[in-house]
């Protein structure tokens, strides 16, 4: 009589077992099979079970009311808070000054010197460029403000990121304590600090000014911790045999080894604080944010692109003059430039020569009015393209069908899902590609969301999050593989993904709510707006990267290009693409909150009615939830390589 028989390879394992994935699989489904009698008598309904809930809102609430009763009278506010705001306000106003005594041409002068000294005639020239703009579009003054506000913000946050890093750097115990810190103030949404903030400093330029070094610190820190320990042993044991002290070897080799990494650093700091110059507007930071968010607050679309472009164009001067300090390239093969002093001279020339001709302000006769035309354009794209367009529908439908057919299955589908089941496809999925402890860390970050008692919003929000992570993934991978394949299509892109990454997301957060109304569709697609020029970079980058001797020995084969792509290149651009996977899943998550208040609803909503009512609870719980979906979802998405055994 016959038998039935798995199929066995050589060692006489079943073939299915040999599958790493196929036996951590059947291993989930064993553990699964054992439980789920007992997971499904007690806890049959989707919803997280009310005994599993540990309830924040009173000792929240206690130690509010505690702050504000103290506020004015505890010694720890009085002699500590109290100083550091009076610092903050100090040198705010005292860089806002020296900007206001340079004068307009002043401080194009000099920014313009800056990047000649860096980086050549050409940047120089930009810069000029970016600042006039500023003055005619009619924001000098807000320029100046934001400027200064950023100044400060940015050295405080290069002190605190420096001295972080050089401790987790030198120290292995330091660096594991700081890395989960670091983590939570990347991805804790900037609205969910904004509250104890203002709690402690109230609203103003101190509580802007310490927001914002909270966000623009963790990657000056990672990155000088980066450098110091990527700092090349021999250099490091030639200082040493020489008998170098280690404060000696830390000021001499270390830290000018790590030059590039500290740059970089600078760089993001810049990048970062810049992109919370709106959102600390809220708080009275005052500037080009606080212009952007009054002229959302009555629906001018024109007068808050026309304060949005001079942040993007300070993001993108920054940037390119940070870059260019940062490039490594030796004095002798850069193009000529001036000395220091000379620029300060000319500054100091140019400053005393307005004042003398009385032109320290920008003159009103120069100032280009773009308001109108962007918001005639503006009416005309609602009035043609919200509905009623033959064959393809308006944007009104498309919003409309997307939430219909994408947005309320997936919703609905997580929600009817027994919460132990979610967790356990969690488990599956992080355990797949890498470690057992990188799925008890997704499992436990998705669990804490439940016991903060907010399991029904925060399906709501991964709902959206999936969505517009899909729809980013899909058009930027597209968009980068064009990239990669186009060095015209590269070039073209640059611009506009540089306007995307550094435009705030309220300026284009109106023209969205214009078009596709407002609700869960509109969010999705400011989502998608803002993560997709990483997205697109990264996956270009990666593309562009590939070996070159695989991409010919293909070619010499007989390979047609869509056979390079993909058997070829983007198997080899693996990481990267995961890398963008991960990057877009961060960045959607950032806008989660943003989207909270064009009627995404569900956790970004949360936060941002707690800091409209100053509510604690809510808005930290609920930021707490964010992070923990953003922890939940690295894990899911970023594979975790296992250590090769001893002797392997």
């Amino acid at each position: 009589m016959a038998t039935l028989s798995l199929p066995t390879s050589g060692t006489g394992k079943p073939r299915v077992l040999r599958s790493r994935a196929a036996g951590k699989l059947l291993l989930l489904a064993l553990f699964t099979a054992v439980l789920l009698p007992f997971l499904n008598g007690r806890w049959g309904s989707g919803s997280w079970p009310h005994e599993l809930t540990v309830h924040l809102d009173k000792p929240l609430t206690t130690a509010s009311n505690w702050v504000i009763d103290n506020r004015d009278s505890h010694p720890v506010f009085l002699y500590f808070f109290g100083y550091v705001s009076n610092a903050v306000v100090l040198s705010v106003r005292a860089v806002y000054l020296t900007l206001l005594a340079a004068g307009w041409a002043g401080v194009t002068a000099f920014g313009a010197l800056v990047a000649w000294r860096v980086a050549g005639v050409r940047l120089a020239a930009g810069t000029a460029i970016a600042f006039l703009a500023c003055g005619a579009l009619g924001m000098w003054v807000p320029t100046m403000q934001t400027l200064a506000l950023m100044v400060v913000a940015v050295l405080a946050s290069v002190a605190v990121g420096a001295v972080l890093g050089l401790g987790a750097g030198l120290s292995d115990r330091l660096d594991r304590a700081l890395r989960p810190v670091l983590d939570t103030m990347q991805v804790l949404p900037a609205f969910a600090y904004l509250l104890p903030v203002v709690l402690v400093f109230g609203i103003g330029v101190p509580a802007a000014v310490l927001a914002t070094v909270v966000y623009a610190a963790p990657p000056m820190a990672r990155l000088t911790a980066l450098g110091l320990r990527g700092a090349d042993p021999e250099v490091l044991e030639a200082v040493e045999s020489l008998g170098a002290t280690r404060r000696q070897r830390l000021l001499t080799a270390r830290i000018p080894l790590a030059r590039k990494e500290l740059l970089l650093g600078l760089n993001q700091t810049i990048m970062m604080a810049l992109s919370m110059a709106v959102i600390a507007s809220v708080i009275g930071a005052g500037g080009l944010g606080d212009r952007v968010y009054q002229a959302l607050a009555s629906v001018d679309v024109g007068q808050a692109l026309a304060a949005g472009i001079p942040i993007v164009l300070l993001a993108i001067v920054l940037d390119r003059v940070t870059g260019a300090a940062g490039s490594g390239t030796p004095a002798s093969d850069r193009p000529r430039t001036i000395g220091w002093p000379y620029a300060l001279a000319v500054t100091v020339a140019v400053a005393l020569a307005t004042r003398l001709l009385g032109g320290l302000d920008w003159p009103a006769g120069w100032t280009l009015n773009i308001a109108e035309p962007v918001n005639r354009a503006v009416d005309w794209m609602t009035a043609h393209l919200y509905s009623g367009v033959p064959v393809v529908g308006g944007t009104a439908d498309w919003a409309g069908h997307f939430t219909t057919w994408i947005l309320d299955p997936v919703r609905s589908g997580l929600q009817w899902l027994p919460w132990w089941s979610v967790l356990l496809i969690i488990a599956a999925l992080a355990w797949l590609i890498g470690t057992w402890r990188t799925a008890l860390t997704a499992v436990l970050a998705m669990a804490a969301i439940g016991v903060l008692g907010v399991w029904e919003p925060s399906l709501d929000t991964l709902s959206q999050v999936l969505a517009a992570v899909a729809v980013t993934l899909v058009l930027g991978f597209a968009i980068g593989i064009a990239a990669a394949r186009s060095d015209r299509v590269e070039r073209a892109l640059r611009p506009v993904l540089d306007v995307f990454q550094t435009m705030p997301q309220f300026v284009y957060l109106i023209p969205v709510v214009a078009l596709f109304g407002v609700g869960r569709a509109p969010a999705i697609a400011a989502a998608v707006v803002y993560a997709l020029p990483a997205v697109v970079r990264i996956t270009a980058q990666g593309l562009r990267q590939v070996d070159a001797a695989a991409l010919e020995s293909a070619r010499s084969l007989g390979a047609t290009g869509r056979q390079q792509l993909w058997q070829v290149q983007l198997p080899l651009a693996k990481r990267s693409l995961l890398l963008a996977v991960n990057q877009g899943v961060v960045l959607v998550l950032a806008v989660v909150i943003i989207g909270g208040l064009v009627g995404g609803g569900a956790l970004g909503y949360n936060v941002a009615f707690g800091l409209a009512q100053g509510d604690l609870a809510t808005g930290l719980v609920a930021g707490a939830a964010i992070v923990c979906l953003g922890l939940m979802l690295d894990r899911v998405t970023q594979p975790t390589e296992r250590r090769a055994k001893k002797g392997a």
